[in-house]
């Protein structure tokens, strides 16, 4: 009995295995079969692309400028074409798994310059016609994907929250905006540099207006086309205007200072960036191509179409916008005749918003609406821009690095450029040369008090011919102690003062405030000084309350002693240092 047990055991086992074999020899057929099947697509693809090349007169080639990238040939990886359909006209059956989203069943990875479905919808930049202009299509809708004539999406960084919307089923993908009441709340222009392409090419000029102009495409042709500028008006509360009022800087006047709390009325513009490459690349002085192959790389091949797509010259790029500030009258902004106080301000959260002292960035902005306020109050005009370009656009995990670097080195104003450089191998990445586009679409042609020190900015604006008649530095009393390193810093290497410049020996000695926790010398969180070792290991070997009583004081006043500006807060689970007086 036993041995017929056996002998059953033994057989199942060889089932088992043969069963297994099958199935991997059945793996391994059926990834072949794909991958030919694959490469059957992508030639059918190919040979229909030359077909509608030679042959389709609804889908010209455009011409490609000499500027433009070299359009590779297509990779094995690239699809056959944009209607979802097998290269025999059949539509794609293959089964999809449960909860899958309302996508197309073939997964576009890129376009190419002349494939059969691409239809782009013309573009002609810098056009004064908004119809002759043609509207930013970058959807990849299915009524829309075939139309596009630029590359990104909308929404900038916030897309990505988007495709987790989708993905998790929270939006569907076949939503049609309802645009109803959400016109601008003010009007603007047109204005001459609307119609230039040399002046502006980081933003759309009819973005505003977008699904009203191009009511048509989207009705009749069934286009997804959104606004990339939105205009609306709102009231702003800051604490610190409340004590401007308090203390009679500011004066309520019940139109743009509400009231004695200071609450401001004031005309919002949020703006999201639509590049023009071939004039984003020149504003940058490099060619086109150069400025395309740097943009797919570094956002990590993101973006093939910027290779691919030579025609294609709009890019949607994955970063923030800005936000106008308007106070009084938004028409006077454009209006020569009246005077226009502006303050072009840089993202700093860490101070803008939870009021850091390590920078002058919210006392400067505060100081800004303060002006523009008065400004407007004078029958004149009051603009703050806000850009969200994050501690020098390097990120706040860059910037909060650097002050890692800052706190535990010196922190001397004379190395407060070094350090940044140290870690992001340049001081700042903001980058002014797009900057005065904003000032362009606002009809802005002259500034007759500029509240910042910046160089970068001033010289960025004037080279656009938009003259500054006087530039405004923060007041010292407005400046926090700890922010002197980075305000003298920036003085010294070029931002403008209406004092004294102080020398490189003065600058030597401005120093921040150091972290009272931390040794200011430690490379490394292991690596204590082999005198400080040695203390601590003094103190960690008393074995009496009364030896640590007597040891304590004294080997804290060796580490001050021996390093100045240090201070140690030693755990030891003998006694509790934490709330010793020598600490």
């Amino acid at each position: 009995m036993s041995a017929s047990s056996d002998d059953s055991n033994a057989l199942l086992q060889e089932i088992l295995g043969t069963l297994k074999s099958l199935k991997q020899d059945h793996s391994q057929l059926s990834s072949a079969v794909d991958a030919i099947n694959g490469r059957v697509n992508v030639l059918a693809g190919v040979k229909q692309s030359h077909e509608g090349i030679a042959h389709d007169a609804s889908c010209p080639s455009p011409k490609v400028g000499a500027s433009s990238p070299r359009v590779p040939p297509r990779s094995r990886d690239s699809v056959s074409s944009f209607d979802g359909k097998e290269p025999n006209g059949q539509a794609h059956t293959a089964s999809s798994p449960a909860r899958s989203s309302a996508l197309t069943s073939k997964i576009i990875l890129t376009s190419y310059l002349g494939q059969a479905g691409v239809d782009p919808l013309p573009m002609e930049w810098g056009a004064k016609d908004p119809e002759k202009r043609g509207p930013v299509v970058v959807s990849r809708a299915p009524s829309t994907i075939k139309r596009r004539n630029a590359i990104g999406a909308h929404g900038g960084s916030y897309s990505i929250y988007y495709a987790l919307g989708v993905a998790s089923h929270q939006v569907t993908t076949d939503h049609k905006p309802d645009f109803t009441n959400t016109e601008p709340a003010a009007k603007l222009g047109p204005f001459a540099a609307w119609g230039d392409p040399k002046k502006i090419v980081a933003m759309d000029p009819f973005g505003h207006l977008a699904p009203w102009l191009y009511k048509d495409h989207m009705q009749n042709e069934g286009l997804e086309i959104r606004p990339s500028i939105a205009v609306t008006k709102a009231h702003m509360r800051l604490p610190e205007l409340e004590d401007s009022v308090r203390k009679g800087r500011l004066v309520p006047d019940g139109k743009i200072c509400l009231n004695d709390s200071g609450e401001l009325a004031v005309t919002k513009i949020a703006v999201e960036p639509v590049w023009y490459l071939p004039g984003v690349a020149e504003r940058f002085g490099v060619d086109e191509g150069t400025l395309r192959r740097s943009l797919f790389e570094y956002t990590g091949g993101s973006y093939p179409e910027l290779i691919t797509r030579g025609d294609v010259k709009l890019f949607l790029p994955p970063i923030g916008g800005l936000t106008v500030y308007c106070f009084g009258d938004p028409a006077k902004m454009s209006d020569p005749n009246v005077r226009l106080a502006l303050r072009v301000h840089d993202e700093c959260n860490g101070s803008d918003v939870f009021g850091s002292d390590i920078c002058t960035c919210r006392p400067y902005l505060i100081f800004g609406i303060e002006e523009a306020v008065k400004e407007a109050q004078n029958g004149g005009s009051g603009v703050v821009i806000y850009f969200r370009k994050e501690g020098r656009a390097l990120g706040e995990v860059t910037k909060y690095l650097v002050y890692n670097a800052r706190k535990r080195g010196s922190d001397k104003a004379s190395e407060y450029f070094k350090r940044t450089e140290n870690i992001a191998g340049v001081k700042d990445m903001r980058f002014q040369a797009l900057m005065p586009d904003i000032l362009h679409w606002l009809g802005i042609t002259k500034i007759d008090r500029m509240l910042s020190m910046s160089d970068m900015k001033h010289d960025a604006i004037v080279e656009q011919g938009i003259p500054i008649h006087e530039r405004v530095p923060i007041p010292d009393e407005m400046i926090p102690e700890d922010s002197r390193v980075e305000i003298d810093a920036k003085i010294f290497a070029g931002y403008f003062s209406s004092g004294r410049v102080i020398t490189a020996e003065e600058l030597d000695q401005v120093h921040g405030r150091a972290w009272e926790d931390v040794d200011v010398s430690i490379k490394h969180p292991y690596e204590l000084d082999r005198k400080l070792e040695l203390i601590f290991i003094k103190a960690l070997n008393a074995t009496t309350r009364t030896d640590y009583d007597t040891t304590i004081p004294i080997t804290l006043h060796s580490v001050h002693a021996f390093k100045p500006r240090i201070s140690f807060l030693v755990s030891c689970p003998r006694c509790d240092l934490s709330s010793s007086s020598g600490r």
